[in-house]
């Protein structure tokens, strides 16, 4: 019997290589996204220099890479992974995460990361779902890109869900929260996130990280709330 020919996600036509998940056409058809800080990675004047805001407070991140805002298709991609059990859909959502980094890389903005580490879920919460979803887009990338990927973090408490919180209380909650597992003295870091809204998890992740020497930390994610 011969085997199904993969299909883009979009379309439904029939792939010439299965693994890039979407045709050339779909992908070309995405929403474009706006010109963005390449700090903080909100809407700016200009994607190689620092907005105001992050001249003025800066993140303590170095570079924010993301696929685009929480929006169609990609929203739907991402809760489909996260909450109906669809991992197939790692590699092609690796893949835009891929082509996003590689056109900021190409533009000077970032450095090649040595190590990406996966924002970790409470072990209970990965209990109930069966996996984390940024550790599944992991594997893919580091081998595409020739690094090393760890589970280095671990999240200590599990506390309120951060989408429930207003900014303030999303700090709070994450006090404390997660503890680093491995050395990152002089490593550039990639940190792996599916969605980021104000930043909290990844603010208090990377000042850990920065805190335990990392020579730089840059924070990648599928979708950026806009």
């Amino acid at each position: 019997m011969l085997p199904m020919p993969a299909r883009c996600w979009l379309c439904r036509l029939p792939l010439r290589f299965a693994r890039h998940g979407l045709c050339s056409l779909c992908l070309r058809g995405l929403p474009p996204l706006p010109r963005l800080c390449p700090r903080c990675g909100l809407p700016a004047g200009s994607a190689l220099v620092s907005c105001g805001r992050c001249q003025l407070t800066p993140p303590p991140w170095q570079a924010l890479v993301c696929v685009n805002d929480y929006r169609p298709p990609l929203s739907e991609w991402v809760n489909q992974l996260k909450f109906s059990h669809i991992t197939a859909l790692r590699v092609m959502l690796a893949r835009l995460l891929l082509l996003s980094w590689l056109d900021v890389w190409r533009r000077g903005v970032v450095p090649r990361p040595d190590l990406l580490l996966p924002v970790p879920l409470h072990q209970r919460r990965r209990w109930r779902r069966g996996y984390n979803q940024t550790v599944l887009l992991a594997a893919p990338l580091a081998h595409w890109l020739g690094c090393e990927w760890r589970e280095g973090i671990s999240r200590q408490r599990q506390g309120a869900l951060q989408h429930q919180l207003s900014a303030r209380q999303r700090r709070s909650n994450l006090q404390g929260a997660f503890r680093l597992e491995m050395a990152v003295q002089g490593r550039h870091i990639a940190l792996l996130d599916d969605v980021i809204t104000t930043g909290s998890t990844v603010a208090e992740i990377s000042r850990l990280l920065l805190a335990q020497g990392a020579a730089s930390v840059q924070v990648w994610c599928l979708c950026r709330t806009l």
